[in-house]
């Protein structure tokens, strides 16, 4: 336990304001660091491009506590600690036959900061990492440790939660046999084409991300389970040698292609988790938008395209199912969500252009990305987000894991 000199996120490019970073070897330490401390709050990963995670206290990490990841075949779950990378569960997973149906671009990411911040897949039937959670544990202002579960009438509130409810220490998910995936990908695809083709494209592989600078064309990841195959789609042409999903940089950090299958875990993210992902140095905004909503985002984009395409790595166009977590960007609604990998330069003008355009149509900002929105418009996009303020206010009641951020968004 220690003061830091700068302590920033994965990128290098958001400096957190955090008195000191607590690295608790125990369940007992993490609970009287909580305990007592005046304001405090958990940073995972730090694959966020805000300050969602921030504290004027004191940031506390999970990665030092002991790993656990205990399997319970008869309730198909798996019960694993909050810090765990999902790179080191799926392995886990996988060596005992077992799977998580969806798995993020990056398996780099922590379990518990990407289920907080409703990170998500791909895939028009699969819903967001959050909805696999059964059940959490979170230590509480006093120290103690709550568990909340699907029967629970506050569960809904508190998975997607921001860190503003409490430490969460230990989370159970749902789990399944292990499967076979084959990933590949079609080139050259009109981006006109994919549009009015995009029902088709999107349910043609268990799970499709369109890759695109919307000046060009796009290009398409299909990744099929063997054990559901799906219709397949055909447009573009396809790949004969392995891709990034960022045009002229090598492939070697990408999951295998090329149709050779393999295991879920080696085929679901777009990354292998002993590489940089990405672009590395970046920063990244993501819509959600109702699915019904995809063409006119494409027509949009598109026509915006002359003012931002320079300033992008890549874009990125996924689908997500339904789901009933309060605070998901994907509550009650099967959505398509506009993913922008941005280059380490000034995207506010041209960032501000597309939410203006896409948040008439029912756009959320993702939690963890920029947004040129101030806190309370964004808060009014969210149905239950009354809701969310009461249970936290309930559950923190003088604040100990607010921050500027969440205080904004909740507690005007």
């Amino acid at each position: 336990m220690g003061a830091e000199a700068v302590i920033t996120n994965w990128a290098g490019n958001v400096r957190y304001g955090a008195k000191r970073m607590h690295r608790p070897g125990t369940e007992g330490e993490l609970r009287r660091i909580v305990a007592g401390a005046d304001r405090i709050r958990a940073l995972g990963s730090g694959h966020s491009f805000n300050l969602v995670a921030d504290t004027s206290g004191d940031l506390i990490r999970l990665d030092s506590l002991p790993a656990t990841v205990e399997i319970d075949r008869d309730a198909a779950a798996v019960t694993v600690s909050a810090g765990t990378r999902y790179a080191e569960l799926a392995a886990a997973l996988h060596a005992e036959g077992l799977a998580l149906a969806n798995m993020a671009s990056l398996p780099h990411i922590s379990v518990a900061g990407s289920v907080a911040t409703g990170t998500h897949g791909s895939g028009c039937s699969l819903p967001s990492l959050a909805a696999a959670v059964t059940a959490l544990d979170l230590v509480g202002p006093s120290g103690d440790v709550l568990t909340l579960t699907r029967s629970d009438d506050r569960f809904p509130g508190a998975v997607v939660a921001l860190g503003a409810l409490g430490v969460v220490v230990r989370l159970t998910l749902e789990i399944e046999p292990a499967f076979e995936v084959a990933q590949t990908v079609r080139l050259d695809v009109p981006l006109e084409e994919a549009a009015d083709d995009f029902d088709a494209l999107f349910h043609s592989a268990y799970s499709v991300s369109l890759f695109t600078d919307w000046r060009g064309d796009g290009r398409v990841w299909l990744k099929q389970r063997l054990d559901r195959p799906g219709p397949g789609w055909t447009g573009g042409h396809a790949a004969d040698t392995p891709q990034h999903p960022i045009p002229g940089v090598a492939p070697g950090p990408a999951t295998p292609q090329l149709g050779v299958p393999g295991p879920w875990h080696e085929r679901l993210p777009h990354f292998r988790p002993e590489f940089t992902p990405s672009a590395g140095t970046e920063l990244q905004s993501e819509l959600f938008l109702p699915r019904s909503r995809a063409r006119e985002g494409f027509t949009i984009l598109r026509e915006l395209s002359p003012i931002f395409s320079d300033l992008l790595h890549i874009s990125e166009v996924r689908t997500i199912r339904a789901d009933d977590l309060w605070l998901s960007p994907c509550y009650e609604r099967d959505t398509v969500a506009f993913h922008f990998t941005w280059k380490p330069v000034a995207v506010d003008a041209a960032l501000a252009a597309i939410e203006a355009r896409l948040i008439p149509l029912g756009g959320r900002p993702h939690w963890g990305k920029l947004t040129t929105l101030a806190p309370q418009p964004v808060a009014a996009l969210h149905p239950r987000s009354s809701d969310f303020a009461a249970l936290a206010r309930d559950l923190d009641p003088d604040g100990k894991f607010g921050n500027a951020l969440t205080e904004a968004l909740f507690h005007p």
